[in-house]
């Protein structure tokens, strides 16, 4: 007898190709400068005065040939329809990677940067103003660690993971070459000059590993490899189930949620033509956002031309809550990187036994007082009910 994962052989040929293109793309790293401890630097120096230069580094393909080799793979003898709709979806996803990343530092890359991630809808920005002034701007943390310490206690994450999971991979790289904390193909790489305030270690472990290394591996035990890399448009479910993830860890403090807000705050001002000097100030100025913080979401907001990326954090958890509310259920969520609106086609993939059972299942599920947390949020809350108070010191 044949079974269903020998019947879908052709398609799973396609998956595995499109995966391969997309790592080989590499958009994430590809859109982190390189020279962002350098730039702060000559940012201070300046008093603040001068933008700074982001470089990005160079790329290791070439745009055409990869396109080409996209657009030869024969998606129309996919004959199961849900994977033929997938697969081309994923292809013009990579599509519009390739012509951003070639886009670098003009005018048309924000144009591709939409495409991509989507626009700020007036709801959410009504959302990330209404957080901003509900939750107060907290006392400037004082205590931190550096990357070697994050590395450390990363190193015991993975442990802990190891211990219940013995094949569990570790893979942690400190770098240089990048400016923020990043999980990419299952690797944590964690920026060599970065200091984390010690609150955020512990709810920053649940997002990059508990959630984006997690879904990385059980996604790597799956026939469909796309679920490593990600289905189309995965990425704003998967920001939003690592922001739930610091919240059911007690971790989402005042801080974090005014980040999130700003964020998307930040990206409607930058396409309404501001630039990053103007961005900046304003951070700081209207919504008292600490001078490195407002560093950081401007740098990150006009990398490349004008990223819209960083409003999938706040809009992530929005539609997380409204699934939960609804009765959603977030164990599919585990079986790799997928969107909201891939639940059916990944049930049905698991009912057919194309797909397993999440194989590992993340820590912060079961933290102290996670359950109670995920009770509250089945009721029904918005994204500003998310603030519980005054901040940890």
């Amino acid at each position: 007898m044949v079974s269903p994962t020998e019947q879908l052989a052709p398609a799973l040929s396609v998956d595995a190709r499109l995966t391969e293109i997309e790592r080989r793309v590499d958009l994430l790293l590809n859109l982190t400068p390189v020279n962002a401890a350098e730039a702060w630097t000559d940012f201070e120096r300046s008093d603040f005065g001068t933008a700074p230069t982001l470089r990005l580094r160079p790329l290791e393909f070439e745009p055409d040939l990869v396109r080409r080799e996209l657009y030869s793979l024969e998606i129309e003898n996919v004959t199961d329809p849900a994977l033929h709709t997938l697969f081309r979806a994923k292809r013009d996803e990579i599509a519009r990677q390739i012509t951003a990343l070639e886009d670098r530092d003009t005018s048309r890359f924000v144009f591709g940067s939409l495409q991509l991630y989507g626009g700020i809808t007036p709801s959410l920005a009504c959302a990330a103003e209404d957080l901003l002034e509900a939750v107060p701007a907290p006392a400037p943390s004082t205590q931190s660690v550096t990357a070697g310490a994050f590395a450390e206690a990363a190193r015991g994450e993975f442990d802990r993971y190891r211990a219940v999971y013995r094949d569990f991979p570790a893979h942690i790289e400190v770098r240089d070459d990048i400016s923020e904390l990043m999980v990419s193909f299952g690797r944590l790489l964690i920026p060599e000059s970065a200091a984390f305030r010690a609150d955020r270690v512990e709810p920053l472990l649940h997002h990059e590993i508990g959630t984006h290394v997690v879904t990385y591996q059980n996604g790597a035990r799956q026939p469909l490899t796309l679920l490593t890399i990600g289905l189309p448009g995965y990425d704003e479910t998967q920001e939003g189930l690592a922001v739930l993830a610091e919240y059911l860890t007690g971790g989402l403090d005042p801080r974090r949620l005014r980040v999130l807000a700003a964020r998307v705050v930040a990206i409607g001002k930058m396409l309404d033509g501001a630039e990053f000097l103007e961005i900046f100030e304003s951070l700081r100025g209207d919504y008292g956002m600490p001078t490195r913080t407002a560093w950081s979401i401007a740098i990150r907001v006009v990398v490349g031309g004008g990223s819209v990326k960083d409003a999938i954090y706040l809009r992530g958890i929005t539609r997380l809550l409204e699934a939960l509310a609804e009765g959603s259920s977030l164990e599919v969520l585990f079986v790799g990187k997928l969107a909201l609106d891939h639940i059916p086609l990944v049930q049905d993939l698991l009912e057919r036994e194309v797909l397993e059972a999440p194989w590992v299942r993340p820590r912060w599920l079961d933290v102290p007082g996670a359950r109670e947390r995920l009770d509250r949020l089945r009721a029904g809350v918005s994204v500003t009910d998310l603030y519980e108070g005054a901040a940890s010191t």
